[in-house]
């Protein structure tokens, strides 16, 4: 699953009112403004229980969220679930230097260096359980 097929997944399911940023190179994917969560969107083709977060993003997206009166939320797909984060409720990642490819889904895969964090999905809400109860179909 990408991080398009994501959204509209939970556009169908959990969002209904879920908007695309304005921008593909904003640092947060998607809004629901009846729940006031602005949400940053990850697919990770493979499934690992702490999930990376770039500090870039993770930052931008409290400062943007709270400079319009939303909550951060950031969600991702593995193979094995989906999981939602509320970001302003979990202590802050301890963030590291590594380096990784530039960008996920797109054909550039120059390496770079970027700071990340990570976070367990102990500290988020499993949310697969909800959205195959609204479809009747796995997502696993």
């Amino acid at each position: 699953m990408n991080e398009k097929q994501l959204m509209g997944i939970l556009k169908q399911t959990i969002y209904p009112d879920l908007d695309q940023s304005e921008s593909t190179t904003s640092t947060f994917d998607c809004i629901s403004f009846i729940n006031l969560e602005m949400i940053e969107l990850k697919s990770r083709r493979t499934h690992y229980d702490d999930l990376v977060i770039e500090k870039m993003k993770y930052d931008s997206l409290l400062e943007k969220s709270y400079k319009i009166g939303m909550k951060p939320i950031y969600i991702c797909s593995t193979p094995s679930g989906i999981w939602r984060f509320k970001v302003s409720a979990l202590p802050e990642p301890t963030w590291e230097t590594k380096s990784m490819p530039k960008t996920t889904d797109f054909n550039n895969k120059n390496w770079v260096q970027k700071v990340v964090g990570f976070i367990h999905i102990k500290e988020g809400e499993d949310i697969t359980y909800i959205i195959e109860k609204a479809n009747t179909k796995s997502f696993r």
